[in-house]
């Protein structure tokens, strides 16, 4: 893929086909070090399935028969001097942590998280995006934005493109448009 925040989008969907209430994305990048981490309490893998699922020819899709986005996921990573594991649990949930050299000539892009995370959004399950620079942190937490919005839904226009426009603005105030 040719962002970083596209892969975000593919492994989160796979949360929310687990089933997964609340999904977790940690984008951290210190010490030339970028490291990104999507979590969730969705239903987890088995071990045989687990031990499996980086191999492209693995999918629990029935309308082909590959799954990419790890495995594109892992090789990314791997070509930007970093790599890819896999933490499950069935019944419990997935994490999923990618590292990459931060100046590597072959790191893809980072990409636009605001406009990862408005897509995302829905009133049905709940997101915290976390991104840490040497510059400070900022942190989203649809939990807090459905507090303020009593009752209106999170996947209105309007609440999206605020919600994208603010990430954006957040993110950019931390340094990480230099990601």
């Amino acid at each position: 893929m040719r962002e970083i925040a596209l892969n975000i989008l593919d492994i989160v969907e796979n949360s929310v086909k687990a089933g997964a209430s609340l999904i977790t994305v940690t984008v951290v990048c210190k010490d030339n070090l970028l490291g990104v981490e999507i979590g969730d309490n969705g239903c987890g893998m088995d071990e045989e399935f687990a031990a499996r699922v980086l191999d492209p020819f693995t999918t629990t899709r029935t309308t082909r028969k590959v799954g990419m986005g790890l495995p594109l996921f892992k090789m990314a990573a791997e070509m930007a001097g970093g790599g890819l594991s896999l933490v499950t649990k069935k019944g419990v949930g997935t994490t999923v942590k990618a590292t990459f050299v931060a100046d590597h000539i072959d790191r893809a892009p980072l990409g636009d998280l605001g406009e990862t995370m408005s897509t995302l959004l829905d009133d049905e399950r709940d997101f915290v995006l976390t991104v840490e620079t040497e510059k400070g942190k900022y942190v989203f937490d649809t939990r807090d934005l459905k507090r303020e919005l009593d009752g209106i839904s999170v996947t209105e226009p309007e609440i999206t493109v605020f919600v994208r426009d603010m990430i954006r603005e957040n993110i950019n105030a931390i340094g990480g448009n230099l990601l």
